[in-house]
């Protein structure tokens, strides 16, 4: 049986300081003894009210534990976990990945690549075919991927995809003009103060 300190219950509240003086507290969601390893539930950093972050704290880089309230009762049920959809979630994150590196390693350029995400938020079925754009199998978008670029069959596929190029270089370019324009009111500001 490990001594006292030596072992954390799940539920209890814990508060540590770190090696870098950081001071921790939170809720004990997991404990592994061999490997002194604390995972601990913590409100969460984005503010998000339904939110919390999980922290791994190796016990091996902390001055001081304190058990601010300890549970000794049956830990509450795990939440249960939807293995089918966070697999499915994780094999479609590998996807976009292996589709960004193709991009990169195939020298699209910067503008093809951001063309590609911003149809891909909308339309799933978008893949790379060497440096074109291929949208649900009917549209193909080739260097330097232009509305005029936009090729397939006349039809409703071919309109949409050409609204949403249309629409991804109009929030670029006006993105770049409000970027212009804050620089030059940060210059502005900057030149008066001198």
């Amino acid at each position: 049986m490990a001594a006292p300190g030596e072992y954390f219950s799940v539920g209890s509240q814990v508060s540590c300081r770190t090696c870098q003086e950081q001071r921790l507290q939170g809720e004990v969601v997991a404990f592994d003894y061999p490997s002194k390893m604390l995972a601990l539930k913590c409100p969460s950093s984005s503010g998000k009210p339904n939110h919390a972050d999980i922290l791994l704290v190796n016990l091996q880089y902390v001055s001081e534990v304190e058990i601010i309230n300890d549970r000794t009762g049956t830990p509450p049920p795990l939440a249960s976990l939807n293995v089918s959809k966070l697999a499915n979630k994780a094999r479609t994150e590998k996807e976009e990945k292996m589709s960004q590196a193709y991009a990169i390693s195939a020298g699209v350029s910067l503008e093809g690549q951001q063309l590609f995400q911003t149809i891909h938020k909308t339309i799933k079925d978008c893949k790379w075919q060497e440096k074109n754009i291929v949208v649900m199998e009917e549209v193909v978008i080739a260097p330097p991927y232009q509305v005029e670029n936009c090729k397939g069959k006349e039809g409703s596929a071919l309109s949409h995809v050409r609204k949403i190029v249309e629409k991804h270089f109009r929030d670029v370019e006006s993105q770049k003009v409000m970027q212009r324009s804050q620089a030059q009111q940060t210059q502005k500001e900057t030149s008066l103060s001198s």
